[in-house]
């Protein structure tokens, strides 16, 4: 059937451009329904890129949160304790000085730490800062082990060596996610705890004094110096 005037022209061109682009063989004309597009604010994908930017660089980054004043704090309470403990009369009570002394230390670093990341708005819980406590935990564990063994067998000469040594491998451990400085205040205790096992017994209190007293002041004021408290 030929069209016979415009408005049936119209209609045909309309048909054979249905019939030439949605149609199969044969087969009737397909209908297609568009799903509707999902609009995301470019607020809330601006959001999320910072997110995603921010943890990426603090699971690569430097865990800066180590505490210089704290670190400070905790060689004054060892000089302390090296003082008292040198009057002390027995070796069992030394050792019971110095035991309470290791965990107010631990008390006031963990403290001091958490206090500057807050500072920092950084955390413990992932990234670098969460490498660099965990780090810290194996030679901790072994030092308790072998403070145990050692107890047990009356070898008090030897804790002072057997302590700087492996918290000196525990700093330098964790310092591989932390400052420069860290790393090397850790190699500084590992060479003060190797030369305090070849070392007379009656230097052992010398050791612990300049070791978690001394060093750990000096390098507390370097990391309050330059990273921020």
């Amino acid at each position: 059937m030929l069209p016979r005037g415009p408005s049936d022209r119209i209609t045909t061109r309309k048909y054979l451009c249905v019939v030439k682009y949605l149609t199969i063989g044969d087969q009737t004309p397909i209908v297609m329904k568009m799903k509707n597009a999902t609009v995301v604010s470019i607020n809330e994908r601006a959001v999320e890129n910072l997110k995603y930017i921010r943890e990426t660089m603090e699971r690569a980054g430097s865990f800066t949160a180590v505490p210089g004043w704290g670190g400070i704090l905790m060689g004054i309470s060892a000089l302390l304790t090296a003082l008292i403990s040198s009057r002390l009369p027995s070796k069992e009570l030394w050792f019971y000085s110095w035991l309470g002394e290791a965990i107010l230390a631990l008390a006031i670093g963990g403290w001091a730490m958490q206090q500057k990341a807050k500072a920092f708005q950084s955390t413990l819980l992932y990234g670098a800062g969460r490498k660099f406590a965990l780090s810290l935990c194996p030679a901790m564990i072994a030092g308790g082990i072998l403070t145990v063994v050692l107890y047990k067998n009356a070898l008090f000469g030897l804790m002072p060596g057997v302590w700087l040594l492996l918290y000196g491998v525990a700093v330098v451990t964790g310092g591989a996610f932390s400052v420069k400085v860290v790393p090397i205040m850790g190699v500084c205790f590992m060479l003060l705890g190797a030369v305090a096992l070849f070392s007379p017994v009656a230097w052992a209190n010398w050791f612990m004094a300049a070791g978690f007293g001394g060093l750990q002041i000096v390098f507390g004021a370097v990391i309050a110096r330059s990273y921020g408290g």
